[in-house]
C-alpha cells in the first residue's frame, strides 16, 4: 500500500518536493549520488510528505540514487517521474519507489509541436501508463505538463479519463509560470469539481508568481503543493518549500509542524550542491531576512522584533543581525557596542555616528566588528570620551 494513504493523508496540505527531479533539471546542475540520498534525507526531517526523486528511466546512476533513497527507508513517500510510456513505469518498479508521476503533455502548442501528434494520441498513452501503473499498486500522480496553456474542456476530460483508470490525483503544471493567482485559483476549483481528483499544484516563476500561484491553488482546494528547496528549477525556478511552507502557515493559518528551523541548512546544503549561490535577499532563508540597517528599523526591532519582523529568526534556522552602515542610528551603535562588551553613552553614539557613516559612505558597504571598534579607538583618543571594554 502507498505511503501516501496512511496518516501523513490526514494533512490539509501535502508538500511534494522535487529538488531532486525538477531541481536537478536547472540548467547546469548535477547532484551527486550521495548528495541525492542527503538532500532526500534532509526533506525527510524536515516532514516533507512526499519526494520525486529522480527518472528511473535513466537508468545508471539515476537509477542507483534513487533506489539508495528507497533503500533509506524514510516515512516521505518516495515518486519516481515518468513519462506515459509503460516501459518509464516498469524502470520505477525496479526502484521499489511506491509512486510515480506519470506526465504528458496536454496543452494544444505542445501536442502539435512537440509531440506532433493529436488529443486522443495523448488520452490513450496516459491512460494505459496509469492502468499499468495501478494494476502494480502504484500511487499515481497524473501530470498535466503546460496545464496552464490548455483547453479547460481538454483538461477536464483528460482528467476524467485519468481517474476512471485508477489515477490518485491531478498535477497541474503552469510549465511556463504564465498564470496569475487569481485564474490559477477559479481553475483548479473546476478541475476539483469536474475531475473528482485531488489537485496537486506545480508551480514555474517565470513571471515571479510561483508562490502565490501554488497558495493560490491551494485557495481553490488543492491538496498537494510541488516546491524545490531555494525555487531550484528549469529557468526561473519553481515555488520554493521554504517559501510555501511558511506562506502556508503565517498567511493561510495552515501549519503543517514541519521542522522548518531546519530550512537554513538544507537551503545552504542545496545551494553548495547545486552551485547555485544563495542570494542574501533570498526570502525566508536570506541572511538579509533579519538583518538590519536603518535607524529607524533598528530602533523598532530593538524595542520589540515584531515591529519588522513578521516570525523569529530562529524558526528558520538563522539569527539576527544588527548591521552598522550609513543608516545606523545612536541605538543601534549603542546595541552593538554592547555585543563588544563596550557601554557607550548615548551622547558618545551621537558623536561617533558621523564618522561611521563617513567611512560606510567611503567604503560602500556596512562596517565589520573590527572597523567598528578602530572607529571606536580613534574617537576615545582624539576626544578622551568612552571606556575600555568590560
Amino acid at each position: 500500500m502507498s505511503k501516501l494513504v496512511q496518516p501523513c493523508n490526514q494533512a490539509p496540505v501535502q508538500i511534494v518536493d522535487t529538488t531532486l527531479r525538477d531541481g536537478e533539471q536547472t540548467a547546469g546542475v548535477v547532484f551527486a549520488n550521495n548528495e541525492k540520498v542527503r538532500i532526500a534525507k534532509l526533506l525527510d526531517a524536515i516532514g516533507v510528505h512526499q519526494i520525486e526523486a529522480g527518472i528511473p528511466v535513466m537508468g545508471g546512476d539515476e537509477q542507483e540514487a534513487i533506489q539508495a533513497i528507497v533503500k533509506a527507508d524514510l516515512t516521505a513517500s518516495i515518486m519516481a517521474w515518468n513519462r506515459a510510456v509503460v516501459k518509464d513505469v516498469e524502470a520505477s518498479l525496479a526502484c521499489d519507489v511506491d509512486a510515480v508521476a506519470i506526465s504528458i503533455s496536454t496543452s494544444d502548442i505542445h501536442i502539435k509541436h512537440k509531440l506532433q501528434t493529436s488529443r486522443d494520441w495523448v488520452l490513450s498513452h496516459m491512460t494505459e501508463a496509469v492502468a499499468f501503473a495501478k494494476r502494480h499498486d502504484l500511487y499515481v500522480s497524473v501530470n498535466a505538463e503546460d496545464a496552464s496553456r490548455s483547453d479547460m474542456d481538454f483538461l477536464i476530460k483528460f482528467g476524467r479519463e485519468a481517474r476512471d483508470v485508477g489515477a490518485d490525483r491531478l498535477r497541474y503544471c503552469d510549465t511556463v509560470g504564465i498564470m496569475d493567482p487569481f485564474t490559477i485559483c477559479e481553475q483548479v476549483q473546476m478541475l476539483r469539481e469536474a475531475t473528482g481528483l485531488e489537485i496537486e499544484m506545480h508551480t514555474h516563476n517565470d513571471f515571479g508568481m510561483a508562490t502565490a500561484n501554488a497558495l493560490a491553488g491551494v485557495q481553490g482546494g488543492a491538496k498537494f503543493v510541488g516546491v524545490t528547496i531555494n525555487g531550484l528549477g528549469e529557468r526561473a525556478g519553481n515555488a520554493a518549500l521554504e517559501e510555501v511552507v511558511m506562506a502556508l502557515k503565517y498567511l493561510s493559518r495552515i501549519d503543517l509542524n514541519f521542522k522548518t528551523d531546519m530550512f537554513r541548512e538544507a537551503s545552504e546544503y542545496v545551494a553548495r550542491a547545486s552551485g547555485r549561490e544563495l542570494p542574501v535577499w533570498k526570502a525566508i532563508v536570506g541572511t538579509n531576512m533579519f538583518a538590519h540597517e536603518s535607524g529607524i528599523h533598528a530602533d523598532g526591532v530593538l524595542k520589540d522584533a515584531s515591529t519588522y519582523e513578521a516570525f523569529t529568526p530562529e524558526e528558520v534556522g538563522l539569527q539576527r543581525q544588527i548591521v552598522i552602515g550609513k543608516h545606523s542610528g545612536t541605538k543601534a551603535l549603542v546595541a552593538k557596542f554592547l555585543e563588544y562588551g563596550i557601554h557607550l553613552s548615548l551622547e558618545d553614539a551621537r558623536l561617533l555616528l558621523p564618522k561611521v557613516r563617513e567611512v560606510s559612505v567611503t567604503l560602500k558597504r556596512a562596517l565589520f566588528d573590527k572597523e567598528l571598534v578602530y572607529i571606536y579607538e580613534d574617537f576615545r583618543q582624539e576626544t578622551g570620551h568612552g571606556k575600555d571594554a568590560s
